[in-house]
Parts: C-alpha cells; structure tokens; sequence
C-alpha cells in the first residue's frame, strides 16, 4: 500500500506536469498566497486570542483597508507620475534612438527593428493574442485569488484529503513534511517581503536625491520587481534609465549608480540578514531555476521560479536526503554511532 499510494501520487503529479503544466503553476501561485492569507491571520489571531478564521477576516481588512487608505492619500500622485512615466518613456527611447544613429551598428540595429512591420497581420494576430491573454490573466486572477482565499480560511479539510491520498502507515510523515514545507514558504514570504520593502524605498529615495523625475513611480516599480531575485532588478532599471538619457551621460550613470548601489545593498547586507534565520538560496540555483521555468511558462514561472526553488530544496532535503541517503548509514552500520546532522543538532550543539 505504501509504495501504490507513492506510485499513484507520483503517476498524477507527471500527468499533470506534461498535460496541464501552467495550471499547476497557477494552482501553487494561489497556494502561496494563501500561506501568506493563512500566517497574517494566524499572527493576529495568536495575539488577541481569537480563533484563525477571525484572524485571517481581520488581516484581510486590514490590507483592504490598508490599499485604501494608501491609494486615496498616494493614488492621485502615483497615478500622476505613472501617467507621466508612460507619456515620457517614448519620448526616452526616441531620444535613446537619435544617439544609436550615430554609431554604425547602431544605424544597422534600427534598419532591421524598422523592417518589421507592425501593422502586418502577423502583428494584428500577436495583438489579438495579447488580448485575449489579458483576459486570460484576468480570469485566472481570479480563480487564484478563490484558491487563496479557500486555502487560507480552512487549510485543515485540505490537508486531511490530501492525507487521504497516503497510505496510512505515511500519513503521520506526510503530515510532517507539509507542515515544513508550510513554513519554509512562510519564512521566504517574509524574507521577500522585507527586500522589496527596502528596495522600492532605497530606489524611490535614491532617484529623488539625484533629481530623476517621477522616483515615486519609480521606486514603486523596482520594489514590486524585486519580488522576482536577480532578473527583476534588472527590469526596474530601464524605465529609469530611458528617462535619464535626455539629460546626458552623466544623468545616466547616476541613475546607474543609484540602482546598482541598492541592488549591492539588497543582495550582500538586506537579504543575508533577513534570510539568516530564514530560507538560504544558492544563487547558481535561483538563476537556473528562472531560466527553466521562464522558458517553459513565460512571466508567472519566472515569479515563481523562486519559492518553487525553495519549496523543492526543502522536500528534497526532507524526503530523499534526510529519509532515504542518511539512513544508509544506519542500515549499512547499524551499531555505529554517526554523528548528529545539522538539522538534528540542537541550538547548543550547532553552536559548538
């Protein structure tokens, strides 16, 4: 029973994956977000003694409350300069564009940027296309947001289907690794959310100092990206960046320098800090994660590229490193005394 209901599981889980593989991503996007419903409402409820659904009710409103608060006082500013963004940035590129004229492969570049022809069928398909996907979106931000909602209200009838699915003998364990697994993304939820706090800050900030117009706008866009490591600090440059180039070189080295400053300060003193009792990310790993789940499912597997990488790290530590390499140990030498692994080892003997 132990090895059909792994054997089962296994079987539906690669199903999914080749037949409906952006489903399940989209299913996972609304599976974190109800851990972050779920742990709002659980600090809050741990605090005025109240039971987990109320907490939950309570942090929702409060982040209702909190987006409406923060877009009737900011709304008309932010708005305004994000109007202003999209009105400047093309004026930027043209600019960007009269200075590439000037170098020859930059002439070369624009002659066969000039060549495709945006008012083909072929462009009036791709825009359709982009239509309907936006609808898409749409829809599926919907149906994610149901998924979050559900899983943050009453996790508990979930798990014990999901249980269900294990042979008994299993369940205890599979118990365990979805609680773990729980808190792993609980932890880089956190962890995330602090970075970008101190990016879009540190940016907006930045930009204003050195008299980049719109850094509001800016700094607003650099931190909802940096909610995507590596790749997303790059995708905030280039607004700010296109609209430095009419004011020179020096304007855009400035600017260079303001996004590459907290950038350095996110990844070397931000991050470590906040992720040093947290969850630690090789970098190699996140960068290869992105590029695969880019590639296969274009802008939300590049979002959640991350907490997949962190998900599978924990389950593969858990269930294949922990559960079956380590006890070759014990099966092979079984009177041996190994010494205890790190996640075995309490406080006071990891210290030592």
């Amino acid at each position: 029973m132990r090895v059909l209901s792994l054997g089962v599981l296994a079987a539906a889980l690669i199903l999914f994956l080749v037949l409906l593989p952006a489903t399940l991503l989209m299913i996972f996007a609304g599976l974190l977000l109800a851990v972050f419903f779920r742990a709002g409402g659980l600090w809050i409820a741990r605090h005025l003694s109240l039971r987990p659904a109320w907490g939950v009710a309570i942090f929702l409103l409060l982040i209702v409350g909190g987006f409406t608060i923060g877009g009737t006082v900011a709304a008309p500013a932010v708005s305004t300069q994000i109007d202003e963004l999209w009105r400047q940035l093309p004026e930027a590129a043209q600019s960007l564009a009269e200075r590439i004229e000037q170098y020859a492969w930059g002439r070369e570049l624009l002659d066969r940027m000039e060549q495709t022809d945006l008012w083909s069928g072929a462009f009036g398909g791709a825009a359709t296309q982009a239509l309907g996907s936006a609808f898409g979106y749409l829809g599926n931000s919907v149906l994610l947001l149901f998924i979050a909602l559900y899983g943050a209200f009453d996790p508990g009838t979930y798990r014990r289907g999901f249980l269900r699915l294990f042979a008994p003998s299993l369940r205890p364990e599979a118990g365990n690794v979805i609680d773990e697994s729980i808190a792993t993304l609980q932890s880089w939820l956190s962890a995330q959310l602090i970075s970008m706090s101190v990016v879009g800050i540190l940016t907006g900030l930045g930009l204003w100092l050195i008299g980049i117009p719109l850094a509001l706008a800016l700094g607003l866009i650099a931190g909802l990206l940096a909610f995507i490591p590596n790749v997303g600090p790059i995708l905030a440059a280039i607004p700010g960046l296109l609209l430095a180039v009419p004011d020179g070189t020096n304007a855009v080295l400035m600017v260079l320098a303001v996004y590459m400053f907290v950038q350095t300060l996110e990844s070397y003193v931000v991050t470590p800090i906040v992720q040093k009792q947290k969850v630690s990310l090789p970098p190699v790993l996140v960068i290869s994660s992105q590029l695969v789940f880019g590639t296969l499912f274009g802008l939300i597997g590049l979002a959640m590229a991350t907490p997949l990488t962190a998900l599978l790290m924990q389950l593969v530590n858990r269930v294949y490193i922990r559960a079956c390499l380590e006890r070759e140990v014990e099966s092979v030498h079984p009177m041996r005394e190994r010494p205890c692994l790190p996640w075995e080892q309490s406080p006071r003997q990891a210290e030592a």
